[in-house]
Formats: structure tokens, sequence, C-alpha cells
């Protein structure tokens, strides 16, 4: 169903570039079509702003729920921003107090770059546990990616991510825990997800927390669960929301970083991404680059182009049949009055009748 262009914010034009379905505020008008108001709480870097809103309002506008769907970007002035970045956000994005004045039917809250070890420590850790907060207690149901998931882990549930000897970066397969979900349902019992993170939360410390595990990978750990009341809290900690070149680009990042002595060591491939050929042009670029580096010379350019071709995005099906059962479940809750997941006579552990 549609994505409704209700400002001017230049992801719709891009989206509606593409192919996807976006109608003007007149066209929604005309249409007797139920609304879905779904805010999305940006905290990515700047370089990955604009991409993660594109990618989560694909994700969005590809279900086939029958609702018009109404994006509200937010983010908190807290994080670190750059002049650019700033004027996008005040141009297009929503603040936090309207966001809550007006409500929501569901939230999705984005990873973010940290600096600290402890998240305690981070400038966002009090804003967004506020938001949260608030969300627990007023949006029927949440998506928390990434780093969004190990801050609520650990201020909610008191379970602190742990490092992993090694990134976990690639594209990995899981396989579905629970089958009788209904966020799970019709997804196939195998599917892969891309994540990029250095640290974990493991198996063990969702269930001690009393949360649900929907999907896990052997490699990769837990990448979907769900809270105690098995849908006010719905946690990601991979990144089903990456486009077929996501990973690509944060090589290329990782590569110049490299050779402008940002880190220490030339990084290694994502797991399950690039062809075996991929990595022999991507073996050549790096001893062309190497000995045009020592002879102080020009690096040739990155051969990004040329390695498009060869990719496979293998995962955003599954992606969009979660998200489309996740949009369907919150449709059902709204439609019925989403106020009933708070009256006394309701089951606040299980409102969907699981």
């Amino acid at each position: 169903m549609p994505l409704v262009s209700h400002n001017a914010l230049p992801t719709f034009t891009r989206l509606k570039n593409e192919g996807e379905t976006v109608l003007t505020n007149d066209q929604a008008n005309r249409q007797d079509i139920r609304e879905l108001h779904i805010g999305l709480l940006n905290m990515m870097p700047d370089t990955a702003l604009a991409a993660t809103e594109r990618q989560f309002f694909r994700l969005v506008g590809e279900s086939n729920q029958i609702a018009q769907f109404y994006m509200h970007p937010f983010s908190l002035d807290e994080l670190p921003r750059d002049k650019k970045t700033k004027e996008h956000i005040t141009t297009y994005y929503e603040n936090v107090d309207d966001i809550k004045k007006n409500g929501l039917d569901a939230l999705i809250i984005t990873g973010a770059n940290v600096a600290q070890p402890n998240l305690e420590l981070e400038p966002f850790w009090n804003p967004l546990i506020d938001i949260i907060d608030w969300a627990y207690e007023n949006v029927p149901s949440t998506i928390c990616s990434c780093l969004a998931t190990h801050a609520v882990m650990q201020f909610r549930y008191n379970q602190k991510r742990v490092a992993r000897a090694d990134k976990t970066w690639g594209v990995f397969p899981h396989h579905v825990v629970d089958r009788t979900h209904p966020l799970v349902n019709g997804v196939n019992t195998r599917f892969d997800v891309p994540h990029s993170r250095f640290n974990n939360i493991s198996r063990q410390q969702f269930e001690d927390a009393g949360l649900h595990v929907l999907a896990e990978s052997q490699q990769a750990g837990v990448h979907l669960a769900v809270s105690e009341d098995k849908f006010r809290i719905v946690f990601f900690q991979g990144h089903p929301e990456y486009d077929m070149i996501s990973l690509l680009k944060e090589y290329k990042r990782e590569v110049m970083a490299y050779f402008q002595g940002k880190r220490k060591t030339y990084p290694p491939y994502p797991s399950y991404y690039f062809t075996k050929q991929t990595q022999a042009i991507l073996n050549e670029y790096k001893s062309k680059a190497t000995l045009a580096k020592n002879r102080a010379r020009k690096l040739p350019d990155f051969p990004e182009i040329l390695i498009q071709q060869s990719l496979n995005n293998t995962w955003h099906d599954s992606a969009e049949a979660i998200i489309n059962n996740w949009i369907g479940k919150v449709y059902q809750v709204t439609n019925n009055d989403r106020r009933l997941l708070f009256m006394d006579h309701v089951d606040k552990n299980n409102p969907l009748n699981l």
C-alpha cells in the first residue's frame, strides 16, 4: 500500500522514482483508506541518515496491508551532526514533542554509532530511554534495530551486550526458532540477514530476560526476538533493511580508512557476501592500491560499479514479509482501538492472544 508524501522530504521523491507507490496529500485525501502513522527515530550517522530513511520507508511502503502510511522521521538533538545533516533534520524531520503530542501507531528505532564502551555514557542515552519508555506506554509496537536493541536490553532488562572477538559482518543464514508467532507467519524457515556489529546479546540473555527468540543464526546469533508480551517490542540485531550495496559501501569505507591510516589492518571480506570472482577483483585492487600508496601516487578508483553487478540480495523478501506481518498486527490492534492494549481487562502479557 502507498506511502503518503505529507511533507517535502526528498526520500519520497527518490522512492517514487524507484517505482514505489507514493501519494500526495491530495491524492490520499481522495481515498477512503485507513491511515497508519509510523515513526522513525533515525539515530544513524550523517553518512547513512538518508539511506536509512529510504530503506525503512521502502519496507513499510511494500506492505500489502490496506492502509496509507504516514511516516514521521525524527532524531535526537544530542546526536552530533554536521551542518548539512542538521539542516536536513531541521527542514524535514519532526520534533519529539510533536511526535508525543500527536501519537503514533507504531515506531521504528534505528541503530547508531557509539564512541563509549558503556552505552550509559553516550549523550543520547537518557533521551533514548525517555522515548522508549513513552513508546512502551503509548505506542502499540516498537521495532528496535541493532544498537537500539542493545540499549533496551541494558536499561530495561539489565542485560549488557558483550563484545565479540571479531566483528560480525556479512550476510548470514538464520532459521526460525518459533514457527507459531505471527511475525514469522509465511516467512521462509531459513532466511538470510545482513549483520554489521562488534557486540552481541546472546540467546541466553534474551531468555534470561523472559523474552522470546524467533530467529537466530549459528554464526551471527539471535536476529529476531520479541518482548514478554510477544508484540510490544520487536528486537532486531541484524540489518534486514539494508540495500544490496550497503555492505559493499561499508567495505569500501573500511578500505579507504586503511589507506588513510585510520585503521591498522586491511579489512576482511564481509562473510557470504562477495563471490570468489569479486574477491579476486578486490585482491587485485588491494595490490594496485598498496603499490600506489607506497610510491606516493593517487590510489586507483575502487571498482564499486564493476562489483555491484555480481552482488545478490538474498534477504529483502524475508525482511518485507516480517515487516508486513508486523504492520498487519499493528493494523489489527489499532483497528479495534489501540487503547485496548492498555485497558485493565486486556492481558498485557498477551495482547494478541498468542
